[in-house]
């Protein structure tokens, strides 16, 4: 048993079980569209985590790129454009 896991169970605070955790690892899986269709296949939890960053990673890297493509474009557009886009955005 490790340290970290003999601490928490004596510092009193909430305790999660085994099988809530395979819960939650499961719905990671299942939101995560590298490993999505491989219920079947057992997955570790461990790459279910790894898997998770990697995505957040990703998706952090796509709003970026989204962002500067939309920062380009109001730059480049004329003032109606630029106006009708902010508007749209703020809805």
């Amino acid at each position: 048993m490790s340290s970290r896991r003999s601490r928490s169970r004596h510092s009193g605070g909430s305790r999660i079980s085994e099988d809530q955790i395979n819960d939650l690892v499961s719905k990671l899986q299942q939101l995560l569209p590298e490993l999505r269709n491989r219920s079947s296949d057992k997955v570790s939890a461990a790459r279910v985590l790894q898997e998770t960053c990697n995505y957040i990673r990703s998706l952090h890297r796509e709003v970026d790129d989204l962002s500067d493509r939309l920062s380009e474009l109001l730059e480049t557009s004329d003032t109606t454009q630029a106006a009708l886009i902010r508007s749209l955005l703020m809805q």
